[in-house]
């Protein structure tokens, strides 16, 4: 008796599992997979669950598989911006009275609201470098338990760098603001500190450290140009973060803080503005990846050109300077053979959402379209560490698939106009309008 009852419990598990199980077949009529290799026409990719379980010539039809009609559209990877900050959005107006006015909760309402917004330009994956730890956290673990819809989230948490430099929110500001506890948590002045402050991260839920080695843009009075955390402070945080089995992002403009972060081992380099043929053979040397960040630089240019009285007192004077820099440093370092990864940047001055229109300035950059869709698929799932569940259409991995109506590797800007959006096999937008 007790034997019968055990097998009828197990038989009702596997009818159980057998009724939720879902299978779906995509008929794509043109299919670039992320992985490099050329474009495929007519091919059908079949989906058990959230998972890709073949791709096969023709279009087949399982048995009892639904099938999704892609077969007048091109279909790619869902793609993936290594660099957003999802709880920034620029709201306008003066950005210090912003600053001393909004608060981690107004921040998080943001993310809620820009999460989708990026899921349905396409970008299926994001990684985010720089934000309130505990809010963002917040936020990856709402969209991981589907609570909310959104991205795949990896996150920094809070930059790190030194009092001073880009980092620190009370430049500019009177010194009481310096003594806001929150406002120190980003700052890290000695080894010490940094081993600390990176183990009290990963405590917290991030999955990589974001570092400020050199000046930047949109804060006020440092220079872009000098290295403002010292090597041992840098090699500090590197070593504790690896040790975590985490990767370390570096905001670094100019060329010293990008030729020491390498040589001591960041993953990547964000910006970059400053690099030269002697930092191009450091990136390969070494492996890392540049990310270049080229539509905001283009934003905040264009900003400081007709509303330089809606930046930070110095930034326009910086930006005017380094929105040029951006894209000369990416065909220079394209030419030269550097790892590139997509990352727009995207914190407000460049709506959530518009991330797409990165790909035609890489190209305008002199980048191919296969290179720049490349630089947010492939490259971009191996930079943050996925590439067995992100950034192509294989078997085994996510199926996070997106369509365009016309050709990307004509005209790359289709990539802006996507119809079709799935996340890890449940579709949330189709016939261009979300589900």
């Amino acid at each position: 008796m007790k034997l019968s009852l055990a097998i009828t419990g197990a038989l009702a598990l596997v009818l159980a599992a057998s009724a939720s199980a879902k299978d779906i077949v995509i008929h794509a009529g043109t299919l670039i997979d992320g992985t490099g290799s050329a474009a495929r026409r007519q091919v059908s990719i079949l989906i058990h669950d959230d998972r890709i379980q073949a791709i096969q010539p023709g279009f087949v039809t399982p048995a009892g598989a639904e099938v999704i009609d892609l077969s007048q559209k091109t279909v790619l990877p869902g793609l993936i911006d290594c660099h957003v900050h999802i709880l920034s959005t620029w709201h306008g107006g003066d950005p210090i009275r912003l600053a001393v006015t909004t608060s981690d909760y107004d921040m998080l309402i943001d993310g809620v609201k820009d999460a989708l917004a990026t899921l349905l330009a396409g970008f299926t994956s994001i990684r985010d470098v720089g934000g309130s730890t505990t809010a963002v956290v917040a936020l990856k673990k709402a969209v991981n338990a589907g609570s909310i819809p959104g991205p795949r989230m990896w996150v920094a948490g809070n930059p790190l760098g030194p009092t001073g430099g880009h980092g620190d929110p009370a430049n500019g500001l009177l010194p009481e603001f310096g003594d806001i506890p929150g406002w120190r948590q980003s700052l890290i002045d000695s080894p010490e500190e940094a081993r600390t402050t990176v183990r009290r991260l990963w405590r917290a839920g991030v999955d990589l450290i974001k570092i400020m080695p050199s000046g930047g843009v949109m804060s006020i009075g440092d220079d872009p140009k000098l290295q403002l955390m010292e090597d041992d402070e840098i090699k500090a945080v590197i070593e504790t973060a690896h040790s975590l089995g985490m990767k370390v992002a570096a905001h670094a403009h100019g060329k010293q803080a990008i030729d020491h972060t390498i040589a001591l081992g960041v993953d990547s380099i964000e910006h970059g503005s400053y690099a030269d043929a002697e930092s191009y053979k450091l990136f390969k040397q070494h492996g890392t990846y540049l990310v270049p960040t080229m539509l905001v630089g283009q934003r905040v240019y264009e900003r400081a050109k007709v509303h330089p009285e809606q930046l930070n007192p110095s930034t326009a004077a910086k930006a005017l300077i380094i929105g040029p820099l951006l894209q000369k440093n990416l065909h220079d370092a394209h030419a030269a053979g550097v790892k590139i990864a997509f990352g727009t940047d995207t914190f407000g001055l460049s709506a959530h959402g518009e991330n797409a229109q990165e790909f035609a300035i890489e190209v305008a950059a002199g980048m191919t379209p296969m290179d720049a869709i490349l630089t947010a698929t492939r490259n971009a799932a191996d930079l943050i560490g996925a590439s067995a569940d992100i950034g192509s259409v294989q078997p085994g991995r996510y199926a996070d698939i997106i369509a365009v109506s016309a050709d990307p590797l004509k005209e790359v800007r289709a990539l802006e106009q996507v119809e079709f959006v799935m996340k890890g096999g449940a579709v949330v937008k189709a016939g261009g309008k979300p589900l």
